[in-house]
């Protein structure tokens, strides 16, 4: 069934082009056939509102800056995400931490594979303080991961370097600990434990004050334009997908 957005069906060039850019997501096809359909509804809406410039990328930060306007944030509302925000206002923390990945791949259900990741779980707690190599066996025997021939090691871990669900989950350890649950990222399924810490020490607001600025609005900004693409979805004439809870990046 071919899909149409406005009048325009989508022709399998245009997804085999925008393919590359998500590589990395859980159905591929899907995300770049979504992206392609969102930006033609994205398109159509510049020209409809008089916003066409000489190329697309120009034309949707055109309409990204004439739709959502940056919104400024103010010293109070810094200063409170900086009391809220310990953890995140650190220089020099970093981690040491193991993983056992379980990826899932299109061969393997993902339910046998939540019950292969929960059982060796339950054998890890069960076991690892009579016998502590039992985590390192694993890694090397379990995990789709090029760690596995070092025992799960990723070595050290500075905030940033790893994807958000996994620091979030990650960092809130402490050395030595075992993550009590499995855990689901984008790569996958995944049993971690952190072997060692360095907590660093927390900068002054004053030294954080812009950079806080920045990402708030940033994410302020983010979050107008996605209700906004939702808008449009809403309004847009779609055929032959299903965009409800399309998601879309923000132009860079």
């Amino acid at each position: 069934m071919p899909i149409v957005i406005n009048g325009h069906e989508l022709t399998d060039a245009e997804i085999e082009a925008e393919l590359p850019a998500h590589a990395s997501a859980s159905h591929p096809l899907k995300a770049a056939t979504t992206a392609v359909a969102l930006r033609h509804i994205l398109l159509d809406e510049a020209a409809r509102l008089g916003l066409k410039q000489d190329d697309e990328e120009a034309t949707l930060a055109a309409l990204l800056d004439d739709q959502v306007p940056l919104l400024e944030a103010d010293e109070a509302t810094c200063r409170q995400w900086y009391t809220r925000n310990p953890a995140l206002c650190r220089s020099g923390e970093l981690i040491e931490a193991d993983h056992i990945l379980f990826q899932v791949t299109p061969s393997v259900p993902l339910e046998t594979l939540r019950a292969l990741a929960a059982h060796t779980l339950a054998e890890l707690q069960a076991g690892l303080e009579s016998d502590p190599g039992l985590f390192a066996q694993r890694a090397r025997e379990l995990s789709n991961c090029p760690s596995g021939a070092t025992g799960g090691s990723l070595g050290q871990l500075r905030r940033g370097d790893t994807v958000p669900e996994f620091e979030q989950a990650v960092f809130a350890l402490p050395a030595g600990t075992l993550l009590p649950r499995v855990l689901e990222t984008r790569f996958g399924l995944h049993l971690v434990r952190v072997t060692h810490r360095v907590e660093g020490e927390r900068l002054p607001f004053e030294a954080l004050h812009t950079r806080i600025r920045e990402a708030l609005q940033a994410h302020q900004r983010d979050l107008a334009w996605r209700q906004f693409v939702q808008v449009l979805v809403g309004r847009a004439s779609v055929q032959g997908l299903d965009l409800a809870g399309s998601d879309t990046p923000l132009v860079q």
